[in-house]
């Protein structure tokens, strides 16, 4: 296996990590910004007000976009199987 081949082994590695956690992190994002718009308008300052709402997102994110992400993750480990035979030999 050359360098070339490890590092695009390496950079489809780093673009589907980008891909998986993108939705998940959109989400949390997201809740956390109305939370603190809603905190800013209410002067409520809880810290379970900030938290709870950004779990509940991410596990929509998860439940939403799980199948997506699966067959993502399952794609890229048959792109890794298939360059495996030049670092083994065989």
């Amino acid at each position: 296996m050359t360098q070339g081949d490890v590092m695009e082994v390496g950079r489809h590695a780093l673009l589907v990590a980008l891909k998986l956690a993108l939705p998940v992190l959109l989400f949390g994002l997201i809740a956390g910004v109305l939370v603190s718009i809603f905190q800013a308008v209410t002067q409520i300052q809880e810290f379970t007000l900030t938290f709870v709402p950004k779990l509940l997102a991410v596990v929509l994110a998860l439940a939403l976009f799980g199948p997506w992400m699966l067959t993502t993750m399952t794609s890229f480990m048959v792109y890794v199987f298939n360059h495996m035979p030049p670092v083994t030999g065989k």
